[in-house]
């Protein structure tokens, strides 16, 4: 459907709480804290507070794979954080993350706790502290490094852009539509071009770059993000699919999908994560009710 209805701005914008469409209740135009809520600290040093959104499925795949790999130090807690019901405008996570999004880290292995925030910051930092899934020579490493930065930028066309007007707004508009859908086209095509050369986005080898991207695009041509798979005719991206079938089929992948997930099918549901047991306490729960 066409906006028939011209909108002229007007000299100074006011924020009409009424007109947010899904997500109106927990977009706002200030920051800070709306209640005083402490965050929950578990037994080990790294404490994620999350949600299995794209973003927050990034951070946990790659401690997921950290563990894979034998790394004892990558053992974390996670805590679920409701952003429908305003967990992230609570004060304490709101010293963690400033910016109110999720995901957010405390790492308590040191002296000083170190908080660190955003997803591509959460993926570097993990990496440079395991010495894991970043090569350290260049120039791989920058290539890697160009595509979390990469997606970093593009994202937000997909979850900001895209996802909000085809699948949230309280109206469909034709013209945001199609402005979106014609850049998200264009950045699967980005991708495409990249995965007919090259197994992996920073060449022969899995990196933060792959965990990066995976949840949003290959999350969107396995039909998973906003279910407009047909809509963009994600099948043209045969690359694209090949790779983001590559990184589903891992063990590791398919634990970190599981944390923080709320939605979906509940046998795929770990709604928070202690210990590694807590994924065969939640096969055990599946076999039993079945």
């Amino acid at each position: 459907m066409s906006d028939t209805t011209a909108y002229t701005p007007p000299k100074v914008w006011t924020w009409d709480k009424e007109n947010g469409g899904t997500f109106a209740s927990i977009n706002r135009p200030i920051a800070g804290a709306t209640h005083d809520k402490d965050l929950p600290v578990g037994k080990h040093p790294l404490q994620l507070y999350s949600l299995a959104t794209p973003n927050g499925v990034k951070v946990t795949i790659m401690l997921e794979e950290l563990l894979a790999l034998g790394h004892a130090g990558a053992e974390y807690d996670a805590w679920l954080i409701r952003i429908g019901e305003g967990d992230q405008f609570g004060s304490g996570f709101v010293e963690v993350n400033p910016n109110s999004k999720i995901p957010a880290l405390m790492d308590r292995s040191g002296a000083e706790p170190v908080r660190v925030f955003e997803s591509g910051s959460i993926l570097f930092y993990l990496a440079e502290k395991f010495g894991a899934f970043l090569p350290s020579a260049q120039p791989a490493r920058t290539e890697c490094l160009n595509w979390l930065f990469w997606q970093m930028g593009s994202a937000p066309y997909l979850g900001g852009g895209f996802g909000h007007f085809f699948a949230y707004a309280p109206e469909k508009w034709e013209y945001p539509i199609n402005r979106f859908a014609m850049e998200v086209k264009r950045q699967l095509d980005v991708l495409d071009r990249r995965l007919a050369e090259a197994d992996y986005l920073a060449g022969d080898t899995y990196t933060i770059a792959d965990m990066a991207v995976w949840p949003w695009y290959g999350g969107l041509v396995k039909g998973w993000n906003y279910g407009a798979g047909e809509f963009l005719a994600v099948h043209e991206y045969k690359n694209v699919i090949r790779w983001a079938d590559q990184i589903h089929a891992r063990e590791a992948v398919k634990r970190g999908r599981m944390v923080n997930r709320t939605s979906g099918d509940p046998a795929g549901q770990l709604h928070e994560r202690h210990d590694a047991s807590d994924f065969d306490t939640m096969t055990q729960d599946k076999q039993a009710a079945e």
